[in-house]
């Protein structure tokens, strides 16, 4: 990108780039500015390297229709081509260098980032089908000006609806259920790759679990494991499921993965909002594999969902619980075609 500057989190040159160049050619009008939308640095986990690809001085501003354009202009006039010894127009791979100061009024940002218009409403089938990393472009940057206008959307979309989230849940355990038994079962014919393999996958699942029983949204996969990491855990599942990944061995791995299980099964009890189950492993019927009966925590988190609309869905899940493409998860456009699954 051509910066010579030192690396600093992007949060904090947002902050200085907004009060020192953006709100003075804003003017005096109501609006609300900050470093949302995509990027490893509205999570706050830039870092040094994040610096040769995507990154720079940028915002989102947001104001009434009647002022996008005067502001537009202001902005692609007045802004310098460099701030603080960071370029203020950069591309990176096929995107061609130009400014990344956004203004648009927040219904049209929020479609662009969205699908749909958050300020108006968020139905059941819009808190299905929207990935959780587009929630996180909302709700997880930083914000150096507001009117009030962002406040009540970030407000709204800070977390699932309860009925919505006790049914993730459920759908979040069913996941877990479907494979436990299959670590054995591979190594038992003598796939130790493919036993590697499932174990990784129930991993990465217990992992999203962990994160919806903290009421936290999963980022992408690039950022999960530093979003499950900020967790607190006193409990020592961190421990254990590297111990899982790492594990040379079926017996090691089954031990670490059991042990995992138990603490995310004693996390659940500790929400309360089931009926409290035993959190220790047990064998897969009569044969040689220890697993925990997920599917006890299936029923358990479905008997709690009350609400029709949301239980009539079964156990599909919501966008990230069955489909990881980035190209559908990153594209409003192709996401917002799956409502039709939930209808």
């Amino acid at each position: 990108m051509g910066s010579k500057a030192e690396f600093r989190p992007a949060a904090e040159v947002a902050e200085r780039f907004h009060a020192e160049v953006v709100a003075p050619l804003v003017g005096d009008i109501g609006y609300a500015a900050g470093l949302l939308g995509w990027g490893s640095d509205v999570l706050g986990y830039d870092t040094a390297r994040s610096m040769d690809h995507g990154w720079g001085p940028r915002l989102v501003v947001l104001v009434d229709a009647a002022d996008v354009e005067r502001v537009r202009k202001a902005v692609d006039d007045g802004l310098p081509d460099e701030y603080d010894g960071y370029p203020v127009r950069f591309g990176w791979d096929s995107y061609a260098p130009r400014h990344h100061v956004t203004v648009a009024t927040l219904g049209d940002w929020l479609r662009g980032q969205l699908g749909f218009d958050a300020s108006q409403g968020i139905g059941i089938d819009d808190w299905l089908v929207t990935p959780q990393q587009q929630l996180l472009g909302v709700v997880a940057g930083r914000v150096y000006a507001d009117d009030g206008r962002l406040a009540r959307v970030r407000e709204a979309l800070a977390w699932y609806p309860d009925q919505i989230w006790r049914w993730t849940l459920a759908c979040q355990w069913s996941r877990v259920a479907q494979e436990e038994a299959f670590v054995q079962r591979t190594h038992e014919v003598g796939d130790e790759l493919g036993s590697r393999v499932v174990a990784a996958r129930l991993v990465r699942d217990l992992m999203r679990l962990a994160l919806l029983q903290a009421r936290a949204y999963a980022p992408y996969s690039k950022w999960l494991g530093t979003a499950f990491a900020r967790l607190d855990h006193p409990d020592g599942l961190d421990v254990a499921l590297a111990g899982a990944v790492a594990a040379t061995s079926y017996a090691e791995r089954e031990r670490a993965l059991v042990t995992a299980y138990e603490l995310v099964a004693r996390r659940q009890n500790a929400l309360g909002i089931t009926d409290e189950l035993d959190p220790a492993p047990r064998p897969y019927f009569d044969r040689p594999a220890m697993v925990l009966g997920a599917d006890r925590f299936v029923q358990a988190c479905l008997a709690t969902v009350t609400d029709e609309a949301v239980a009539r869905h079964g156990l599909i899940g919501s966008i990230d619980q069955f489909a990881d493409n980035t190209d559908v998860l990153s594209n409003p456009a192709a996401f917002r075609r799956l409502v039709s699954v939930y209808r």
